[in-house]
């Protein structure tokens, strides 16, 4: 059976920012927007079928999941450092200790991304005196992964308490990308030589590419508060989901060099001088966190809002809900095998409600979309 709730879904409008007040209470909704949002490659959209079955469980505080070639997967959990294998069969075992992260907060063991080569695992996370970037040659095979040698990759980003983003990728060009939050220093945000408060794009080394919006920076967007969710569309354009502070969280296309309003704006602003997110959310509604695109469709985990959110672009945006409260808070969703999708829970985290199993690895069916 599927589960979908019909909430309020408003289609993006062509045309001039409007309306920089919020209205007193926030829902849901596609702002105006000062230029069309680009369209991923069309390809069939398909959306969620069926209850999702569970394809592992027993994690503790998991922050994020990477599959791997083989297979298997890799999950992080935030608060044991731990990153733990996923077989293909549905069999979890530690891979490794993450040595040096101190849990705090939503500090942790963060984001993991894996090389397109699939030879290195990077990790984010919040160590004694910073949030930084490692990597470590990934040894073994399916069911036998260890950690090999580790390498820093980039120190020195502030950390706090919360709004330590962590959220880490690579795209279609090679480079790797990181989504920081400002640490709680809303100036960071739009200090550009600060690396907080920013997506980030470095080399697979940590260097600054030389095509990088500015030279010598590894700032790739400016002006967020706590992107947690970032993913390419078939066409290769990037985009990113952000915690709002009270009123709204937003789903953004990055421009190279974009500047997203924190903390002058939040939402839709009438100020040409910042980039209208292609859609807003109540805060109650979403505070995002994963972010995946697969088979049409962008994939938004919810944490408060306990629900994951389809969001469709080709023709405006149209955001839709599902599961709603039935797994409890989400925090991570990826392209699962198969044309599915996979959503990591997050009720262990201490402000969820943990239901049995908690936390779990659920599998979504995607089934095509009738045409008209």
């Amino acid at each position: 059976m599927r589960v979908v709730a019909t909430a309020g879904v408003v289609a993006l409008l062509a045309g001039c920012a409007s309306g920089g007040t919020p209205e007193p209470v926030p829902t849901a909704s596609a702002p105006p927007s000062s230029s069309p949002s680009p369209s991923p490659t069309p390809e069939p959209l398909a959306l969620p079928v069926g209850d999702p079955p569970v394809v592992a469980e027993g994690f503790t505080t998991p922050w994020s999941v990477v599959r791997l070639a083989s297979g298997s997967s890799l999950v992080s959990e935030r608060d044991t450092a731990l990153i733990k294998e996923v077989t293909a069969t549905g069999d979890v075992r530690v891979v490794g200790t993450v040595d040096g992260v101190q849990p705090g907060g939503e500090g942790g063991l963060l984001g993991l991304a894996v090389s397109p080569e699939g030879t290195w695992l990077y990790a984010y996370f919040t160590a004694a005196g910073d949030n930084r970037i490692v990597r470590f040659a990934l040894d073994g095979g399916p069911g036998a992964y260890s950690l090999g040698a580790r390498e820093d990759v980039l120190t020195g980003i502030a950390k706090a308490g919360n709004h330590n983003g962590g959220r880490i990728g690579f795209g279609p060009d090679g480079m790797l990308y990181a989504t920081t939050g400002d640490a709680g220093n809303r100036t960071a945000s739009q200090d550009p030589a600060s690396l907080n408060g920013k997506i980030l794009r470095m080399s697979p080394t940590g260097q600054v590419p030389p095509d990088n919006p500015a030279a010598g920076s590894l700032v790739y967007s400016l002006g967020h508060r706590n992107p947690q969710g970032i993913a390419w569309d078939a066409s290769g354009q990037l985009w990113a989901a952000e915690f709002g502070q009270n009123t709204w969280d937003e789903l953004n296309v990055i421009r190279p060099g974009g500047n997203y309003g924190w903390p002058t704006v939040e939402g839709v602003a009438s100020d040409p001088a910042f980039v209208n997110p292609v859609y807003q959310w109540s805060t109650d509604e979403a505070s995002p966190s994963g972010l995946a695109f697969t088979r049409g469709a962008f994939y938004l985990a919810a944490l408060k809002g306990e629900r994951l959110w389809s969001v469709t672009t080709d023709t405006g945006a149209v955001a839709t809900p599902w599961f709603a409260g039935v797994f409890g808070r989400i925090r991570d969703a990826v392209p699962g095998p198969d044309g599915s999708l996979w959503m990591l829970t997050s009720n262990t985290d201490g402000r969820g409600d943990p239901r049995a199993g908690d936390d779990k690895l659920l599998q979504v069916a995607l089934e095509t979309a009738d045409a008209g």
